[in-house]
């Protein structure tokens, strides 16, 4: 096998035509694949995993922004989260999104999902587990009739004479060959990015499906929004927070943390992590409201199982864990309501696509997340299956448009882990990532610029390596979208918090609109226009 650009695409072990090529297995994907099916297109799904096991939601018990069809509830529910979000979310972006999740989760229990009853003997669908959720979609999408591929990680696109998408390939790792795809289409729904921090579900979630579509000049947006880190404990990946609320937070010496269960008690304890260890103890939850709290997250309890500790009387030590662009908000910039992106056939879905457009500069687990990953999942699976059928029957070129780690450079060979190490010191510690300033975030993009260069001079990794090599360079990416961005907005907003800025700017009201590789870049994008009546609201 070799994935030099000389050997055509059609000298793949396994090599497939289709309409649409979906990129990624999780909620966002599954939901696109099954869309493009239902009108009519021929697809395929490529997950880097098992595609309903893999990825954040999988292992994971979801809220899901449900909201009932009443115009008053729903307009409280996007001013909910508006203010939180700096007011650069769209109204109507978020009564569509709310409008389609609804009808979608009503269709998941008519599928078969189990719902749970409420109190009053009604079904509550406000939230979603995982494992049942994950398998439902996966049944759903093999009965429209889509081929799946599994364990087959995508290394590239594939791009046209006119700079068009025209598929992908990639490794098959179970066969140990590689795959070609040919399509008129391709939705990335591949995830946020997460940096391999451990965060539950995120060892999937390195960035890998903006580099590709960065390699055919997609642009990004609201990348700065993306310093979202997960409380957890120190011995586990499970990052959920929501139980925290109940929790009380102690130093070494056991004395409590004041603010540590507040809203804002994140930044307070990543200050006292810099001293020195952070413990935890769920003791504020009643005894009657344990046994809910477990049936409700009961994934959140195995690791203290597995550790003989009862989280509701014993301390337990704590971190925060980087859950980047997973629990932030930025990603690919979508341009219509297809959620087509700024390359011709190129469409994105879930934590690959930017949330601005529902809940502006924050977010969290579950919930707007969720709901996003099902509606955009079906609208870019509808808008590349109106593309995609097209081009059937169109004599097309496919040349392989990847970059660093699949091509021969001049420096030594690619060391993934080395350049991992080098990009998770730059993203990880509180002092450069959570609390930003200007010279910060400049010192940590010279060190960046630094490594991409490197990586980009660099022999091309061997076929063993090549997944982490372009993770590595996935995240690599990711991070100076994350800084440029940053630079950029020079005020605090949502979730980008800048000390030499503590305020928000009010003639910031803009989103930053990002992209580039070896000439990384970012920039602001027009004053957005909002309504004084719903900024007052």
């Amino acid at each position: 096998m070799s994935l030099k650009p000389d050997v055509p695409a059609t000298r793949a072990a396994l090599d497939l035509d289709a309409d649409v090529l979906v990129l990624g297995g999780g909620p966002a994907g599954t939901w696109a694949a099954l869309a493009a099916a239902r009108a009519g297109a021929r697809v395929v799904l490529a997950d880097k995993g098992f595609c309903g096991t893999s990825g954040a939601t999988a292992p994971s018990g979801t809220g899901v922004w449900y909201v009932p069809p009443d115009p008053e509830r729903r307009q409280a529910a996007f001013l909910a989260r508006d203010t939180l979000g700096g007011h650069l979310a769209d109204r109507r972006w978020a009564m569509r999104v709310l409008d389609r999740t609804h009808r979608s989760v009503d269709e998941l229990a008519a599928r078969g999902y189990p719902f749970p009853l409420d109190d009053e003997g009604a079904p509550a669908r406000g939230s979603l587990q995982g494992p049942e959720y994950m398998r439902l979609m996966r049944k759903l999408v093999k009965g429209a009739g889509v081929r799946i591929l599994d364990h087959s990680p995508a290394l590239e696109l594939l791009v046209d004479a006119e700079g068009a998408v025209a598929g992908a390939r990639g490794l098959r790792r179970q066969q140990g060959d590689d795959w070609a795809v040919r399509a008129g289409a391709v939705v990335i729904a591949t995830g946020g990015c997460a940096f391999l921090s451990r965060a539950l579900g995120c060892n999937v979630l390195t960035g890998d499906g903006l580099l590709m579509a960065a390699e055919l000049g997609a642009e990004l947006s609201g990348m700065e929004f993306s310093n979202a880190y997960g409380i957890s404990p120190t011995f586990a990946s499970v990052t959920k927070t929501l139980l925290y609320k109940w929790a009380t937070f102690t130093e070494p010496g056991g004395a409590a943390i004041p603010g540590a269960a507040s809203q804002g008690g994140r930044s307070i304890i990543a200050r006292w992590l810099a001293r020195g260890p952070v413990y935890a103890r769920l003791d504020q939850a009643e005894p009657g409201l344990r046994a809910s709290m477990r049936e409700a997250q009961p994934n959140f309890f195995v690791p203290f199982d597995r550790m003989g500790i009862d989280p509701f009387t014993q301390r337990f030590p704590v971190t925060l864990r980087l859950e980047g662009t997973v629990r932030g908000t930025g990603g690919l910039r979508i341009v219509d309501e297809s959620c087509a992106t700024t390359v011709p056939g190129l469409f994105a879905a879930g934590d690959a696509a930017t949330r601005e457009l529902i809940c502006g500069g924050f977010t969290g687990g579950g919930s707007h997340n969720a709901a996003w990953a099902i509606s955009s999942g079906q609208w870019a699976g509808a808008g590349a299956a109106a593309h995609g059928t097209r081009q059937r029957g169109a004599r097309r070129g496919a040349a392989p448009a990847g970059t660093v780690g699949l091509r021969a450079g001049t420096a030594r060979a690619f060391d993934p882990q080395e350049a991992t190490r080098r990009v998770q010191a730059e993203v990880f510690p509180f002092d450069i990532n959570y609390f930003r300033s200007g010279d910060g975030l400049h010192a940590a993009l010279g060190r960046l610029d630094g490594l991409w260069q490197s990586l980009r001079a660099a022999d091309a990794a061997g076929t063993a390596e090549v997944v982490k090599a372009r993770e590595a360079a996935a995240m690599t990416a990711v991070a100076r979208w994350m800084y440029r961005s940053a630079l950029a907005r020079t005020e605090s907003r949502g979730m980008h918090r800048r000390a030499d800025h503590p305020e928000a700017d009010p003639t910031q009201l803009r989103h930053i609109f990002s992209g580039g590789l070896d000439e990384a870049w970012a920039a602001p994008a027009a004053p957005l226009a909002r309504p004084q009546a719903e900024l007052a609201a």
